[in-house]
């Protein structure tokens, strides 16, 4: 198992940040997510803090140097294809804190990656003055902090490995002595061999994640100057056109399928006036 931590800031308050997070797909920095679908949303009415659970579509390939190690055909032919990723999130808006945590549910046997934020309010105010009487313009001073810690995890190879234990032991008379020795040794050398093919998945999985969340961090801040100067119609205009611009990455043939179905849908429109 691995771990990978880091601290950072934002020049934003803690609203606008919150806010961002939830519509910071797509940005130009995130055009792999597909699609963001809320599964369930809502706020304790004892505590006020809004529980949201959402399923991220993202195009997902595993690692050529991940590739390598694995048994041929494990990838797939193509060794690529989409992945769901689940999150859940909780926002205390009154104390200035959000938690967050996502986590694959592909190739968990290969890697499970988890990955908890956590957001806090730091404000740079004078003493004595209210926070919540001010406007998101006027918390420009306000920063908030984020902790991210991500667990790396492989099981590649274990369920072999418990299969083998849980085999009956076998009768010792017909073996000789060699053979006796012969099968601790095979058992070591095995658990030895998927223990450092373990290791080395996980650490190709911290090396992806450090890029991811440098990547991440900037899809953030675009986000939010789209916040700052345009407001959430800046951030809605901004999230068209990075579709658009993911439309055009997938060919011709997507957004002729796409022209079909916006047509289709204002003939059904039409029809349903007339």
């Amino acid at each position: 198992m691995k771990f990978f931590e880091n601290v950072f800031s934002y020049d934003y308050s803690f609203p606008a940040v919150s806010l961002a997070y939830f519509l910071r797909y797509p940005n130009p920095y995130s055009r792999h997510v597909l699609t963001t679908d809320v599964i369930d949303r809502y706020v304790d009415p004892e505590t006020q803090r809004l529980h949201t659970t959402r399923l991220h579509l993202k195009k997902s390939k595993i690692p050529s140097a991940m590739l390598k190690l694995l048994p041929k055909g494990i990838g797939g032919s193509d060794n690529s294809g989409q992945s769901f990723i689940l999150e859940t999130s909780v926002v205390d808006p009154r104390e200035g804190w959000m938690k967050t945590e996502s986590r694959n549910m592909e190739w968990t046997g290969i890697l499970s990656v988890v990955e908890k934020q956590f957001y806090q309010r730091q404000p740079a105010l004078d003493a004595g003055q209210d926070l919540a009487g001010l406007s998101l313009d006027q918390k420009r001073d306000e920063r908030t902090t984020v902790k991210t810690t991500v667990t790396f995890l492989s099981r590649l190879g274990q369920g072999k490995l418990l299969g083998q234990k849980k085999k009956p032991e076998l009768p010792s008379i017909g073996v000789d002595s060699e053979s006796e020795e012969d099968v601790p040794k095979q058992g070591f050398f095995s658990s030895w061999s998927t223990a450092g093919l373990q290791r080395t998945i996980e650490l190709i999985g911290v090396k992806r994640t450090r890029d991811a969340i440098a990547k991440s961090k900037q899809g953030m801040n675009v986000v939010l100057e789209r916040l700052r100067s345009g407001g959430v119609v800046g951030v809605l205009e901004g999230m068209r056109q990075d579709r658009e611009a993911v439309v055009g990455q997938e060919g011709p043939w997507k957004r002729v399928w796409l022209q079909g179905n916006n047509f289709k849908e204002t003939a059904y429109i039409e029809d349903d006036d007339n």
